[in-house]
C-alpha cells in the first residue's frame, strides 16, 4: 500500500513505521493517523510479523506533536472527532499481539510522546526531549497522554509534566521510568533492532501471554492479576512452542519458534 505520511517497510520479520513528515518534524494530522491505523491492520494480519518499530523521518524528531495547523480549525465537535480517532489508532497499537518499540530518535511531544507511551516501551537517543506540552496552547493531551503517563511515572509526576508543558531530556525521562535505554543518536536504531531481533525469535503465544497478563494485570488486585496469569500460563503449554521451547533446551539447541496464534 501506498502511503503519504508514513513509510512501513518489514524485513525479516520486523516491521518499521516511519513518520514520515519531516519538514513538519512529523507533525500528525488526521491523515497521519489514518494511515498508522491502516498498517496496524496489516500488522495483524500477517503472523510473519514478529515486532515492529516506530520512529521519526530525519534526526530532529521522532513526532514533535499534532500538526498545529490543523488543530486551530477544530471546534469542540471536531476536536472530540480528532481524540477519537487518535485514541482509536493507539489502542490498536498498544493491543497489538508482538512487541512494539518506540525509536524516539528527537522530539517526542504532544501526540508523539502519546503514540510513544502506547508502545511497549521506549528506546531513545541521548538528543531526544519528550513532553506533554499542549497546556501551553490551552488544551490538554487527547490521545490518552494523561492516564498513559500516570500509569508509567505515577500521579505526581504524571501532573507534573501536563501542567507545566515542560520538555525533559531522554535521560530525564530514564530515570522516571518513561524512557527505558538511552543510546548515542547513531546507535539507537541498531540497538533497537538487536531487541526487537531477540523479541521476534521468541514463541508468539508467550509473547501475546506476557503482553496481555501485564497490560490487563496493571488494573487488577494482586490475587486477581496472578489468577489472570496462571490461566495464561496453563494455556501456552497447549501450544507447538511450548513443546518446541522444552525440547530445544533438553537437546540443548537453539529452540525455532513457529506457533501460530490462529489454532
Amino acid at each position: 500500500m501506498a502511503y503519504q505520511d508514513i513509510l512501513f517497510e518489514v524485513e525479516e520479520s520486523i516491521a518499521t513505521l516511519t513518520f514520515n513528515r519531516p519538514e513538519v518534524l512529523n507533525a500528525l494530522k488526521m491523515g497521519t493517523l489514518t494511515e498508522v491505523g491502516e498498517a496496524i491492520s496489516t500488522i495483524e494480519g500477517d503472523e510473519e510479523i514478529r515486532a515492529l518499530i516506530l520512529t521519526g523521518a530525519g534526526d530532529r524528531a521522532f513526532v514533535a506533536g499534532a500538526d498545529i495547523k490543523e488543530l486551530q480549525k477544530l471546534n469542540a465537535i471536531s476536536a472530540k472527532h480528532f481524540a477519537v480517532k487518535g485514541q482509536e489508532v493507539l489502542f490498536g497499537l498498544e493491543n497489538l499481539s508482538i512487541p512494539v518499540i518506540a525509536c524516539v530518535n528527537g522530539f517526542a511531544l504532544g501526540g508523539g510522546c502519546e503514540i510513544a507511551l502506547a508502545c511497549d516501551f521506549i528506546y531513545a537517543a541521548e538528543t531526544a526531549k519528550l513532553g506533554q506540552p499542549e497546556i501551553n496552547l490551552g488544551i490538554i493531551p487527547g490521545f490518552g497522554g494523561t492516564q498513559r503517563l500516570l500509569r508509567l511515572v505515577g500521579r505526581a509526576l504524571a501532573k507534573e509534566l501536563c501542567l507545566t508543558g515542560g520538555m525533559i531530556s531522554a535521560q530525564e525521562a530514564k530515570e522516571i521510568g518513561l524512557v527505558n535505554r538511552v543510546f548515542p543518536p547513531e546507535k539507537l536504531m541498531e540497538e533497537t533492532k538487536k531487541v526487537a531481533s531477540l523479541m521476534a525469535s521468541k514463541g508468539r503465544v508467550a509473547t501475546r501471554a506476557v503482553k496481555h497478563v501485564i497490560d490487563q494485570g496493571m488494573s487488577l488486585d494482586l490475587r486477581s492479576a496472578c489468577a489472570l496469569e496462571m490461566e495464561a500460563f496453563a494455556l501456552c503449554f497447549a501450544s507447538e512452542d511450548a513443546s518446541e521451547g522444552f525440547g530445544a533446551f533438553l537437546e540443548k539447541r537453539k529452540p525455532n519458534f513457529t506457533g501460530s496464534l490462529k489454532k
